[in-house]
């Protein structure tokens, strides 16, 4: 792969994690750096280590990740999204928070938006990537992607999507865009492998 390829292909596996970010940014309202960065830096974390584990386990386990990666990630994103969107219509006094800064959700979020990842670096093993010299810098440019993209999602959703978010029930339109990932996800796997 060149370094055009590994770019792109970065910017493509992030993609998943600015939408998650921009749903997260209307839901969260305010802003508040700590789980902002913290956010940023899971999802980083899980999308530049997940195509490690994929390429170390490679060779032994690429036949058993790649029919089921897909099923992981929609019912991890289904089940968190549905459960916003329930959320958003339950009484004001009845509702449970539903605070994607939770490191639980957070970390259910970066798992199940990395699912893919892991699967490229399955992919890098196969390519013939032998070396962990290879692959780290692969590994470094995706996290550093990941990292800007959630973090500008975060913030441009928290600044242009807090006027709106009361009216709009942005929980709802939040829980809407996991479901939509989760089946985006789903549908590329099942049907344009």
């Amino acid at each position: 792969m060149t370094g055009l390829d590994v770019w792109l292909l970065a910017f493509g596996l992030s993609m998943d994690c600015l939408a998650v970010a921009i749903a997260s940014g209307i839901v969260l309202r305010c802003m508040r750096w700590k789980p902002i960065l913290s956010m940023a830096v899971v999802f980083a974390f899980f999308q530049g280590g997940m195509p490690l584990l994929g390429w170390m386990g490679g060779r032994l386990f690429s036949h058993l990740i790649e029919s089921v990666d897909h099923w992981i990630a929609f019912f991890i994103l289904t089940y968190l999204g549905v459960r916003m969107i329930r959320q958003s219509f339950a009484e004001k006094g009845s509702r449970l928070p539903v605070d994607p800064m939770i490191p639980g959700v957070v970390a259910l979020l970066a798992m199940a938006t990395s699912i893919d990842a892991l699967v490229i670096g399955v992919s890098f093993a196969c390519l013939g990537v032998r070396e962990c010299t290879q692959i780290l810098p692969a590994v470094a440019i995706i996290a550093l992607v990941t990292f800007v993209m959630t973090l500008s999602g975060l913030l441009f959703s928290i600044k242009y999507g807090n006027t709106y978010a009361r009216r709009l029930r942005a929980e709802c339109w939040g829980g809407a865009i996991l479901v939509l990932i989760g089946l985006k996800i789903l549908i590329e796997h099942l049907f344009f492998p």
